[in-house]
């Protein structure tokens, strides 16, 4: 069966705050030294892929970034000589080239944790990842250990940020799968906003999408990344959740035929619709490495500019090759 493209809609994004200070240029004009000199230490890591802008912040404030033998500052700036640690670590960040972004969509089995270190030994993501000739994968979000799809990784923090920002509001579309009977007022309230221990929560949308016997399966949208935010929301009304699998994250969608544990890296094209989509600009070089294919067996899924969703199926199981069980109508986003 032929394999199907994931889908990215493209609407512009402007960060209001953002650009009425950041002169970012195009990466493939920031090549030499000089052009690191004077620029504030969160986007001189977030850039070679140390991590996202917010993930430095956060080091920062912890303590852990040392700058010529002080604890840095939010404020800090980089100029040639100085001396910068990270966790003990020094970092020869006048050497950080100007990696060609890359972004992969990795299919995350329920089992795995994001993590980078896991103190209980649990399988984590980043070790089925490709290697990197420079710089460090960095994990859009986060999906907790029993959840399911789409899970986006990128070595450019800015990128990183972007995706991530609260103030992008960027959508996360996730199918879920609901033992018993959901009715009209409880859709109503998870809409309109239930009251958490962390604060007000809400679905942007909510859509209905089949069931087999007790189980209904919907479609939900949110468009932050809280903590277990999906299931919680559920289970604030007494629901219980049975399955959950994120199937979108912005524009991006989890391709048709990419199997669990598998990859799809972007192509040039896909990369620039997405920089697009965030208000970052194109990149005018070519890729250091070929993207890696999900299978050697399979065409590369590719991603297209479309306005339409469209169901996926799984291979079907001997002896059950007509039949399309709600799982698999549920692996794709609805219209």
């Amino acid at each position: 069966m032929k394999t199907q493209a994931p889908v990215i809609n493209i609407k512009p994004y402007v960060n209001a705050k953002e650009s009425a200070s950041d002169t970012t240029q195009p990466n493939a004009e920031i090549k030499t030294k000089s052009n690191l000199e004077g620029e504030r230490i969160q986007k001189v890591l977030a850039r070679g892929g140390v991590g996202s802008r917010r993930e430095v912040e956060r080091w920062i404030t912890e303590g852990l970034l040392v700058l010529n033998g002080e604890p840095a500052t939010l404020g800090d700036r980089l100029k040639a000589g100085d001396s910068l640690i990270l966790k003990g670590r020094p970092l020869k960040w006048e050497k950080f080239g100007v990696q060609p972004t890359r972004v992969l969509i990795y299919h995350k089995p329920t089992g795995e944790v994001v993590t980078r270190n896991d103190p209980e030994d649990r399988p984590i993501v980043f070790k089925k990842l490709p290697k990197l000739l420079a710089g460090r994968w960095i994990a859009v979000g986060r999906l907790d250990i029993n959840t399911q799809g789409l899970l986006l990784f990128t070595n450019n923090g800015e990128l990183a940020n972007r995706l991530m920002h609260p103030s992008s509001e960027i959508d996360r579309e996730y199918a879920v799968r609901i033992l018993g009977e959901v009715s009209d007022a409880n859709l109503t309230q998870l809409k309109q906003g239930v009251q958490l221990e962390d604060g007000l929560a809400k679905f942007d949308d909510i859509q209905f999408n089949g069931g087999e016997g007790a189980n209904r399966w919907y479609h939900v949208t949110v468009k932050e990344g809280r903590n277990r935010l999906v299931r919680r929301l559920w289970e604030a009304l007494e629901f219980q959740v049975s399955r959950l699998m994120r199937v979108r994250y912005g524009p991006i969608f989890l391709p048709d035929g990419l199997g669990v544990r598998q990859t799809h890296e972007l192509t040039a094209k896909e990369l620039d619709d997405l920089l697009s989509f965030v208000g970052l600009p194109s990149e005018r070089f070519e890729q250091a490495t070929k993207p890696r294919t999900a299978t050697k067996s399979k065409p590369r899924a590719k991603v297209a500019i479309k306005q339409n969703s469209r169901e996926a199926r799984r291979p079907p199981a001997r002896g059950r090759a007509d039949k399309k069980t709600a799982y698999d109508k549920n692996k794709r986003p609805r219209k």
